[in-house]
């Protein structure tokens, strides 16, 4: 599987509207590299956070190229916060070190 871990897509939401709040905004580029994404992989949950308000996506030209920046919206960070957090104090992520120890608990 390699050594990043799966990681759920709510936990991949909360990663990227926290970041955008974290640093106000970021080129899509930093946003990428700063959540560990993949981005012709996870291109679509961008599309899908902006599509339904939680977070925003402006163009800007410079020369010939475009950047595109990424802020949070007010109604993504409630979200973060009446939401996501709440679901992830009752299952909170799952690391290597909790997961081979269950392993460890099964096989006593």
């Amino acid at each position: 599987m390699g050594s990043k871990s799966y990681r759920d897509k709510i936990y991949i939401i909360k990663d990227i509207i926290s970041l955008l709040t974290e640093y106000g905004e970021l080129n899509q580029t930093a946003l990428v590299s700063y959540s560990g994404l993949n981005l012709k992989k996870h291109k679509h949950i961008l599309d899908n956070l902006e599509t339904r308000g939680l977070i925003s996506k402006t163009a800007l030209e410079e020369g010939k190229r475009t950047i595109t920046i990424y802020k949070a919206t007010v109604k993504g960070i409630e979200f973060c916060r009446l939401i996501i957090e709440p679901y992830e104090e009752l299952f909170p992520r799952k690391s290597a070190s909790s997961t081979n120890n269950l392993s460890l608990l099964i096989l006593a």
